[in-house]
C-alpha cells in the first residue's frame, strides 16, 4: 500500500538528492507545493513527488538548467511528461535487452 504523503528525508532518499536541494526547488517551481503541518513539516504528495521526477529528469536527463528547466515545466507540462515516461520506458527495455543478452552469452 502507498502512503498518502512522504517526509522530506523520504523522498531525499527516493531520489537521492539533499533535502536542501528540495527546499530550493520549492522555492524555484511554483508547481511544487508540499504541504505542511503546524510545525511547518513539510509532507510530499504524489503529484508533487511526480513533479520533482519531472525537475529530476528535466535536469539530469534533458541537461536543462533550473531556469530551462522551469520554463520547460511552465509552458508545456504533458509534453515533460511523455517524454519522461518515454524515456523510463527504454530504460526498462533496454535493461530487459541487456538481461536477454547476457543469459544467451551464458
Amino acid at each position: 500500500m502507498e502512503k498518502l504523503f512522504y517526509s522530506i528525508s523520504e523522498v531525499a532518499e527516493m531520489f537521492g538528492v539533499n533535502q536542501s536541494n528540495l527546499r530550493f526547488w520549492e522555492k524555484e517551481f511554483k508547481q511544487l507545493k508540499p504541504k505542511r503541518n503546524d510545525k511547518a513539516t513539510r509532507f510530499y504528495s504524489a503529484s508533487d513527488i511526480q513533479i520533482i521526477k519531472q525537475i529530476i529528469f528535466l535536469v539530469t536527463e534533458q541537461k536543462l538548467t533550473l531556469d530551462g528547466a522551469k520554463r520547460k515545466m511552465s509552458q508545456r507540462k504533458d509534453t515533460v511528461v511523455k517524454q519522461q515516461e518515454v524515456v523510463e520506458r527504454l530504460k526498462l527495455i533496454r535493461s530487459e535487452l541487456l538481461g536477454i543478452s547476457n543469459e544467451l552469452n551464458v
